[in-house]
């Protein structure tokens, strides 16, 4: 079996080779664009940069603030507010880091470039997150045992200006949240301080009125639970991707269905839909074409279609013209 050039295309740069042999020709296409279109194939804007800076500092400077405001009013649920706001610090910067990376031009070794260092930076936001959770639950529960004052207008002013920072940052992520997953968790991140901050002002303001200590590590509490309802789906995007499985927002039997019904496709078979990175997705599949004389308008076709009906930007058909000698991948072995 004749195996034919693949050739990589940007910017809708397209060129195509095959070859023939044996009654049975063998086809490749891989096809890459520069520029996205839509979900999980729109590439970072040039402002991200400058909006994570923003958010990076304007943020650092709230957690060493809201630090020495924690401690010294004795409020838990400051600090625990605090600790939120730095584990965003580093999320942020994970993001900021992951959004360089998916520029890197691809290496020798590196045929991919560093495209899946974004995904294992959403990863260990969320993971991040999650530790987090579990120090405010440990120090929370020995609050409730143990109630201790709080000044509660050191609490509300620090919260307040918590409030005001954090809905900033989270305005500056709002545009792009649909389009990244690391942008999505910067953007969830900031609103989800932003609301913390609220309730910390609400509890200050309640402990202040009635006396009742038990609202500071209660209101902690409360705040791991929000955590954890806002972490769960970027955890879980997190893995799927990092696992290489299909990335929300596509339909993988709407491709197969899709590809199937392209002119002369009798059958598709070893589809398999993946993400790059957080912004890019690719695609490989077999197509069984008897009739490919048409072969270069069918894959730049397809592949443009592919790109626009789906967001697949960078996909690779094998088209394969002789059903009874296909190249089909062995199922995996059962150990």
């Amino acid at each position: 079996m004749a195996h034919g050039d693949h050739h990589h295309h940007d910017h809708h740069d397209h060129d195509h080779d095959h070859d023939h042999d044996h009654d049975h020709d063998h086809h490749g296409h891989e096809h890459g664009h520069g520029h996205g279109h839509g979900h999980h194939h729109h590439h970072v804007p040039s402002n991200m940069g400058r909006a994570f800076a923003i958010g990076v500092g304007l943020n650092t400077a709230f957690v060493a603030a809201e630090v020495v405001a924690g401690l010294w009013s004795s409020s838990l649920a400051l600090l625990a507010d605090a600790g939120h706001n730095l584990s965003d610090v580093l999320a942020l910067l994970l993001a900021w880091g992951a959004a360089v990376l998916a520029k890197r031009a691809p290496t020798g070794r590196r045929t991919y470039g560093l495209r899946k260092g974004t995904i294992l930076a959403s990863l260990a936001n969320a993971v991040m997150l999650l530790i987090a959770i579990g120090v405010i639950v440990s120090e929370s529960v020995r609050r409730l045992m143990h109630p201790e004052p709080i000044g509660t207008g050191i609490v509300m002013w620090t919260a307040g200006l918590g409030v005001i920072i954090n809905t900033a940052t989270a305005l500056l992520f709002f545009r792009d949240r649909d389009h990244d997953l690391n942008v999505r968790g910067a953007f969830l991140h900031m609103a989800g301080d932003a609301a913390v901050s609220v309730a910390v002002v609400i509890g200050a303001a309640v402990i202040a009125g009635t006396g009742l200590l038990w609202v500071d590590p209660l209101l902690s509490l409360l705040i791991a639970a929000f955590i954890v309802l806002g972490t769960w789906g970027l955890l879980r995007d997190s893995i799927n991707l990092a696992l290489d499985a299909v990335p929300p927002g596509i339909d993988e039997r709407a491709v197969m269905d899709w590809l199937s019904d392209r002119p002369g496709v009798q059958e598709v078979h070893d589809l398999h839909i993946w993400a790059m990175s957080t912004t890019e997705t690719a695609l490989t599949a077999h197509l069984i074409r008897p009739a490919n004389g048409d072969c270069d308008t069918f894959l730049h076709e397809t592949c443009e279609e592919l790109s626009r009906r789906f967001n697949i930007g960078h996909a690779t058909l094998q088209v394969e013209t002789d059903a009874s000698v296909a190249c089909r991948l062995a199922p995996a072995e059962v150990v």
